[in-house]
């Protein structure tokens, strides 16, 4: 399959450097300076993942994301030069699949976004394949999260969190196992961005957030799903 990456960026070096490599990967690139023209082009190409700078003149990367997300589950990566870790999971507050701090490597970022475009687009799943709790299912053919009758718009990270935790009901995965599951990779000082995606995971799956009845938290380890699941065909 031929895949597209929209990279966002007022940085026209940066821009150009990552196009010529994406190029090379036999990507088709398309860019934008700035967060009006990225919409535009999202809606008139449909690209495959997006690189998002979280700094851009006008319309901010936030808002773009905002945007983006309120309709369309299209993989997002994160570009911001803030060191500080708060300032690293905006992105992901707002429903960014994963973030990268500047300088960073142009290998690590394609690596990203290809374990990113695996994951959406290269597993085979069988058909009608079904994994229900409570109110709760989530259809792995349609890729599809339902609670009654309401459907849920999780992103392409928070429907493989979920599927991995209902997987395995009861058992207890660390942050570094969930990375790993649900990046393609799992690097020390990074684990902690599955934290808010558990985060905003718990905001769309769960009755009360707060006291969340499906997602627990197994202090000083990790994750784990409450309850049996059951697995239809």
């Amino acid at each position: 399959m031929n895949y597209s990456v929209l990279i966002v960026d007022d940085d026209v070096k940066l821009v150009e450097l990552l196009k010529t490599y994406f190029i090379k990967e036999n990507f088709m690139v398309y860019t934008a300076g700035d967060g009006i023209a990225a919409l535009q082009l999202i809606r008139q190409y449909k690209p495959s993942l997006m690189i998002l700078d979280l700094m851009l003149p006008g319309m901010d990367g936030k808002e773009v994301c905002r945007r983006v997300r309120r309709d369309n589950d299209l993989p997002i990566i994160m570009l911001t030069a803030k060191d500080d870790e708060a300032d690293r999971l905006v992105g992901l507050e707002i429903g960014a699949d994963d973030y990268v701090t500047k300088p960073f490597s142009i290998k690590e970022v394609i690596a990203r976004v290809k374990a990113i475009l695996r994951r959406v687009h290269g597993e085979v799943v069988e058909p009608k394949h079904i994994l229900r709790f409570r109110d709760m299912v989530i259809d792995l053919e349609q890729h599809v999260v339902k609670r009654g009758d309401a459907v849920l718009e999780l992103t392409p990270i928070e429907f493989k969190l979920l599927e991995i935790l209902m997987r395995s009901p009861k058992r207890v995965f660390n942050r570094l196992q969930l990375m790993e599951n649900t990046h393609g990779f799992a690097f020390d000082g990074y684990e902690r961005t599955i934290d808010a995606h558990i985060r905003n995971l718990r905001r769309k799956v769960e009755p009360d957030s707060k006291n969340p009845q499906y997602i627990l938290t197994v202090y000083g380890v990790g994750y784990k799903f409450a309850g049996e699941v059951n697995e239809e065909n």
